[in-house]
């Protein structure tokens, strides 16, 4: 069975740090684009930060560049994203997600960035940021 498993959210304060780790089970990481999304309540679900797993390269978005930092861990299958100096406006439902992807986020061609791109899930997790 394929999951991926979402783990280190919770409550901090504005100017706090959390971080959140992905987990897989029942398939490898190698060949795949790791990404975390985050929904708030009444938005879209929006991309925060992808890493290819094959050359590590990653991509973030521009309301996360700077504060947050996506890694990967291929021995232990666990991607994780460090989020720094947080702000009320980051609370949301934080979701990983993989798909199969061997190219590179410094590359031109098409990068997996949208939800569509990606074919498996977590379940989600919650951060809350109180100011």
């Amino acid at each position: 069975e394929v999951r991926l498993v979402e783990s280190g959210g919770g409550l901090v304060q504005a100017g706090g740090s959390l971080k959140l780790s992905c987990a897989a089970s029942g398939f490898s990481f190698v060949g795949h684009a790791i990404g975390w999304f985050r929904q708030a309540p009444g938005k879209e679900r929006e991309g925060v930060s992808f890493i290819s797993m094959r050359d590590g390269s990653t991509y973030y978005a521009d309301s996360v560049k700077g504060r947050f930092t996506i890694s990967r861990d291929n021995a232990k299958n666990t991607v994780y994203l460090q989020m720094n100096s947080l702000k009320p406006e980051d609370t949301a439902v934080y979701y990983c997600a993989a798909n199969r992807y061997s190219g590179s986020y410094y590359s031109t061609l098409f990068k997996p960035r949208a939800p569509l791109d990606f074919g498996s899930w977590g379940l989600g997790l919650q951060v809350t940021v109180s100011s």
